[in-house]
């Protein structure tokens, strides 16, 4: 009996342990899902326009089907490529967040530069032509490959943002509650997004009462707004979040003057005024860094698009002729 209750005793020990330890990789992983909310919003904004041009019968199963892709990318690829450089190859962890930071700072800058110059719709725009099943297997790829960077940008930032020293079952829970997290956030709220306005119109049919039939009408009418504001709010965040990740790692790897510069505007801003300090500091650093993500983001528009992607596809089209 002293035996069983001993063991018990153990068991107990170890759960109290195991119940910690999740309670310790929830905050951390809370914490620093936070610092990836730019990437985030972005995922949340762009992933809505896979559903265009599909009955809305199939627009719930296709969020479904690129979050289902999300996970895959998160926790089968990116979260053990994550662990894998934490162990063996920390120092890199700082360069792969400047790409991913410059990433964003090209997509978000090349936003806005199609604003004031509109590129040519491509092939795509002959949905007609294509089979409804084909159309949408190819923009479910299309969209767990926006994803996947998007995603490893995530897992980036969240490692990074992790404690040092950390074991690494819990960097790995904590990785997993980020990416999960993260993807039920996200594609949660894109399946709301797509579907409110069906929501708006069957209220504005069936409702009973006249209140009833004008909420409904509100919400067809607003969700292009808040479509709108999406696609601006996740392109400011993606510059401002790219030119600060940019920043903060050019200061730890080799030139701290823009960084340190940005830092003491903040500082004097605040002390400028009486109240709300820390909300002032922060929008300042959050002004720099989006002026300069956005300039940063428009010298690599040329460089990505005449060199690196010319380039790329060459490479492929070489390896595909090679076979």
């Amino acid at each position: 009996m002293s035996g069983l209750l001993a063991l018990l005793d153990d068991v107990a020990g170890i759960a109290k342990i195991a119940a910690t330890s999740i309670d310790d990789a929830a905050g951390q992983a809370a914490k620093a899902g936070a610092k990836a909310a730019g990437a985030l919003i972005d995922d949340a904004a762009v992933t809505p326009k896979y559903v265009q041009g599909f009955k809305p019968a199939r627009e719930l199963p296709i969020v479904g089907k690129i979050a289902l892709g999300s996970i895959k990318n998160k926790l089968i690829f990116l979260l053990p490529a994550a662990l894998i450089l934490s162990a063996f190859a920390p120092w890199l962890i700082t360069p792969l967040l400047m790409l991913g930071g410059s990433y964003l700072c090209f997509e978000g800058a090349e936003k806005v530069y199609h604003l004031f110059r509109p590129h040519q719709p491509d092939a795509e725009g002959h949905v007609a032509a294509q089979s409804a099943d084909h159309l949408e297997e190819r923009r479910v790829k299309a969209a767990v490959k926006t994803d996947f960077i998007l995603s490893a940008e995530i897992m980036t930032i969240g490692l990074a943002a992790l404690p040092p020293e950390q074991s690494v079952w819990i960097e790995a829970l904590a990785l997993a509650i980020i990416g999960i997290g993260v993807t039920v956030l996200v594609y949660g709220s894109v399946g709301i997004i797509v579907k409110a306005d069906d929501v708006g119109l069957w209220l504005c049919r069936n409702g009973r009462l006249a209140p009833t039939r004008a909420l409904g009408r509100g919400i067809v009418l607003f969700m292009p707004w808040l479509m709108r504001l999406l696609m601006i709010v996740g392109t400011a965040a993606m510059i401002w979040v790219g030119g600060n990740i940019v920043l903060h790692g050019l200061a730890q790897v080799l030139w701290s003057a823009p960084y340190d510069w940005i830092h003491h505007q903040a500082e004097a801003a605040a002390h400028a005024v009486e109240t709300a300090k820390g909300a002032v500091a922060w929008v300042v650093t959050a002004f720099f860094d989006g002026i300069f993500g956005l300039l940063y983001g428009l010298v690599l528009i040329p460089v990505v698009t005449r060199i690196i992607q010319p380039l790329y596809h060459r490479l492929r089209g070489g390896s595909a002729s090679a076979h």
